[in-house]
């Protein structure tokens, strides 16, 4: 009887360490830093990037997939690059710089496989992130509806 009562608490203990994810489809583009800081290299690098989806997002990480593990000769996951991602949430476009932690190769045959990639948030600042964690509490969903009246109605 206490075995189950501590495993009942380490498992309850286990959930609250890890952050909730919310499973979602959406665009996303990813690409790396600019080795040189001009602005060519920059508009160069951002348009070296690869197209994906995401497959779930939480307060700390993303998951996405991609068709490549890979953009040249940069690897997606390790080496401690950072990646620079673009999702398109349903209430506007999100910026933020992730850490590709591991990968998994997912499809069963080569015209179908596609790379799994699990990264961990680095930055998400300002605008971003209040437009992130609005989505993570509410999904889909508009605004509370008292403050959507308040605000058809001009009410303060």
């Amino acid at each position: 009887m206490i075995r189950e009562l501590i495993t009942k608490f380490k498992g309850s203990w286990a959930e609250k360490m890890v952050a909730a994810r919310r499973r979602h489809t959406a665009p996303v583009k990813i690409w790396f830093d600019a080795d040189m800081k001009t602005e060519r290299a920059e508009e160069a690098a951002r348009n070296d990037c690869i197209l994906g989806e995401t497959v779930d997002i939480s307060r700390t990480g993303i998951a996405f997939l991609v068709p490549a593990i890979r953009i040249k000769e940069k690897y997606l996951a390790g080496h401690g690059r950072n990646l620079n991602v673009e999702i398109d949430l349903p209430n506007g476009k999100v910026y933020l710089r992730v850490i590709g932690r591991r990968y998994e190769r997912v499809g069963m045959h080569s015209s179908t496989e596609r790379f799994l990639i699990g990264a961990h948030i680095d930055s998400l600042e300002g605008h971003d992130r209040e437009m992130y964690e609005t989505f993570l509490r509410n999904g889909n969903r508009r605004a509370p509806k008292a403050a959507a009246r308040s605000l058809e109605l001009g009410i303060d």
